[in-house]
């Protein structure tokens, strides 16, 4: 028989959580936490109060205004080429049977570059030579047919006056006279026709020597002995000459949003990578009017003429020039890095808020300043250590420093250029 044991007072008050230690022990625990929240909100709110306390500078980098010449430059690039380049190729077909230049040969006018092998054409020749004797064989019995009807006609003729012949022989001896000239005129044709055919021939054979057409150099010879030449349908090039290297071309692409600014006569520098830090000097000589489309990208060729004396640049060589398109002795400039400065807002103090402490501000961006329709813009210089504003319109610009046109800018003023905040 099991028997139940009643508990007592004390025990069931601790497991209520109702005696006086159990109690003391919770409040303990509570004001602890209390306590820590309360120095976390103490010590964010001291911090917050300090830093909004401390006050700010700006430190401004200025860059004094000054007069100094101011060269615009339009940057192109290209290649450079003999102001005259001859593709030298062959009129007739052939054997190549000898070839009497190489590459960089100094070639004159009318000098034998190649020679084919004319025995073909020198047969045909002969043939027309023999052609030719034959038709003034026919030639010479033409004549003396004709000779011979005109005594005929003659007698014919007087015997007729003296009522001695029928006017019938009369009539057939003209008629045998005039077939004998018709004779002689048909051999005469006959000549010259052979006569034509034989100066067209001896025209071929000169053409089996290939001559040169300018005073130059010999940049390329594609022609070996032996080789089998047909001129068909497109002639092959065999030999491209230079006429004078001395003189050369750059053919530079200008770029459309460029174009407006090049004009024939502006000089220009270009350099190459076969000789670095070597500036070469041009002038412009013409731009084409025909567009060049690359990549949907527009450009337009301009031809620079190059003084090549000493035979640096060869063909071929790429090339990168700057054409100066202004030059404006005396200009009032300023950086570049002055029109795009802004001063930074000044914001005053709001205040202390707990919502600000958790819940700060976005800071706020200005927008950068444009240029009005005629050109004005707005520079800042320092004035006794805070930024003025003043207006003023600009000219060109080399891409370091824009020309100063008008304005209520002096050579020497502070232009500010950039700013740093500094704390105290």
């Amino acid at each position: 028989m099991n028997i139940q044991t009643l508990p007592t007072q004390a025990e069931i008050d601790a497991a209520l959580g109702l005696d006086t230690r159990g109690r003391r022990q919770v409040w303990v625990r509570r004001l602890m936490w209390m306590g820590l929240a309360v120095l976390l909100v103490a010590g964010g709110v001291f911090a917050y109060v300090q830093t909004q306390s401390q006050t700010s500078t700006v430190n401004y980098q200025t860059v004094p205004a000054k007069i100094q010449n101011l060269v615009v430059k339009v940057q192109a690039t290209g290649n450079v080429q003999p102001t005259t380049q001859v593709d030298v190729s062959s009129e007739r077909s052939g054997v190549i049977r000898t070839v009497n230049v190489k590459a960089n040969s100094l070639v004159k006018k009318g000098d034998v570059l190649a020679d084919l092998d004319p025995e073909r054409l020198q047969a045909e020749l002969t043939r027309i030579e023999a052609s030719l004797m034959a038709s003034e064989a026919k030639l010479a019995d033409a004549r003396a047919t004709l000779e011979q009807t005109q005594l005929s006609f003659r007698r014919a003729e007087r015997l007729s006056k003296q009522g001695i012949s029928a006017v019938q022989d009369l009539d057939t001896a003209r008629a045998a006279q005039s077939r004998a000239e018709a004779g002689v005129m048909a051999a005469e044709a006959d000549i010259a026709v052979v006569k034509a055919e034989m100066a067209m021939q001896e025209t071929d054979i000169a053409k089996m020597r290939i001559l040169s057409p300018v005073n130059g150099i010999v940049l390329k010879r594609a022609a070996e002995p032996g080789q089998t030449v047909a001129s068909s349908l497109q002639a092959p090039v065999l030999f491209t000459l230079a006429e004078d290297l001395a003189r050369m071309q750059l053919e530079a692409d200008v770029d459309e949003a460029d174009i407006g600014a090049v004009k024939a006569g502006q000089r220009a520098n270009f350099t190459v990578d076969a000789y670095p830090g070597k500036s070469f000097p041009a002038i412009i000589d013409s731009i084409e009017y025909s567009p060049k489309v690359t990549d949907n990208v527009v450009t337009y060729k301009a031809i620079l003429t190059v003084d090549n004396s000493d035979l640096l640049l060869r063909p071929g060589m790429t090339a990168t020039a700057q054409i100066v398109t202004q030059d404006i002795a005396d200009a009032l400039t300023v950086p570049n890095a002055a029109l795009r400065f802004e001063p930074p807002r000044q914001q005053g103090s709001q205040g202390f808020s707990i919502t600000s402490i958790f819940m700060p501000r976005m800071p706020r961006f200005e927008k950068s300043t444009t240029p009005s329709a005629d050109g004005e813009r707005t520079l800042y210089i320092l004035e006794a250590g805070a930024p003025k504003e003043i207006k003023v319109k600009i000219g060109v610009s080399d891409g370091a420093f824009t020309e100063i046109v008008s304005g209520d800018l002096t050579a020497g003023a502070n232009v500010i250029v950039s700013s740093k905040q500094a704390s105290r």
